[in-house]
């Protein structure tokens, strides 16, 4: 028999896009999958539709009260049934049928003792379901340091193991900034990640909000500055990686403890600061990133 396959689905006044996505997961081509979704206190007519295919067996439903996506993905995890492998997803995206065969194929030949996280490429399309470009195939920059200041696999787009799930629910975080990201850090620390280069995802751009060129465009260099320089962005991201410390750092490496190290010092330390701004690895994805996250080391944010 096919190993079972859970997708956890944290839904919020998705009415517009949340049937074409649950048609998706329950027409894979894949034989075992069970679908858990969890509504966060939905304001329109989100919660019906659901409804609608519970009433048929085809889905759990939860019908929570407005926690949040983190706190109604972490409910998920915990209460997600049991499976061999489970799988984050959004409510507006739209699943290729073999997603999850493509998944289960690259996890099967992983190991089962300890957290491992499958996550593809995508291709992205607007609204209406309109292709307009493939994503960038190009293997991330997948390490345990990444996974501290950044996330590249996006929930969407993610498969995990049984391990992985046991792992996070045995020491539920209070401090995450998301679900996709701790798990992420879970599997870079003490386990395996796998990239697959293959999209799998309709991921849907609502607006077209990040284009190359254009209004739309410097408009996006101007939140990136806002997220990196004036907000409390880092701040979450050092109390997560705090959090982290204390859960896990004594399962981790004796490498990926003295890195961790390195990033759960509280206060400006201008040693430590150069020690992070030289830092020989690659941290981010795209060079503005990395330009400017060694810059908010040299200023003392993280």
């Amino acid at each position: 028999m096919s190993k079972k396959v859970n997708v956890l689905l944290a839904a919020y006044n998705g009415e517009k896009y949340i049937k074409a996505q649950i048609d998706s997961i329950l027409n894979q081509s894949y034989p075992n999958v069970e679908l858990y979704v969890r509504d966060d206190g939905s304001k329109d007519g989100t919660l019906a539709i659901v409804r609608e295919y519970e009433e048929k067996g085809l889905l759990h439903l939860e019908a929570g009260e407005n926690v949040g996506f983190v706190k109604s993905f972490e409910w998920l995890i915990a209460n997600g049934g049991e499976a061999d492998y489970y799988a984050f997803s959004d409510q507006d995206d739209v699943w290729f049928e073999d997603k999850i065969k493509m998944a289960v194929e690259k996890l099967e030949h992983a190991r089962e003792d300890v957290p491992v996280l499958y996550f593809s490429n995508y291709d992205f399309y607007d609204g209406d379901l309109n292709f307009m470009a493939h994503r960038d195939g190009k293997t991330p920059n997948i390490s345990f340091v990444n996974s501290l200041v950044d996330c590249v696999s996006l929930g969407f787009n993610s498969v995990f193991n049984r391990k992985a799930k046991d792992m996070v629910t045995e020491q539920m975080p209070e401090k995450s900034t998301g679900h996709d990201w701790w798990m992420y850090m879970v599997c870079a620390g003490m386990g395996e990640v796998i990239y697959d280069e293959r999209p799998t995802v309709k991921y849907r751009r609502h607006n077209n909000n990040v284009s190359d060129g254009g209004d739309s465009f410097i408009k996006f260099q101007i939140w990136r500055f806002k997220r990196f320089f004036l907000n409390h962005y880092f701040h979450h991201i050092h109390e997560q990686i705090k959090e982290y410390s204390e859960l896990y750092n004594e399962k981790l490496t004796p490498e990926n403890q003295k890195a961790l190290a390195l990033f759960t010092r509280d206060g400006f330390h201008p040693l430590i600061a150069l020690r992070k701004v030289f830092y020989p690895k690659k941290l981010r994805q795209k060079v503005v990133d990395e330009i400017f996250v060694r810059l908010v080391f040299l200023i003392g944010r993280l």
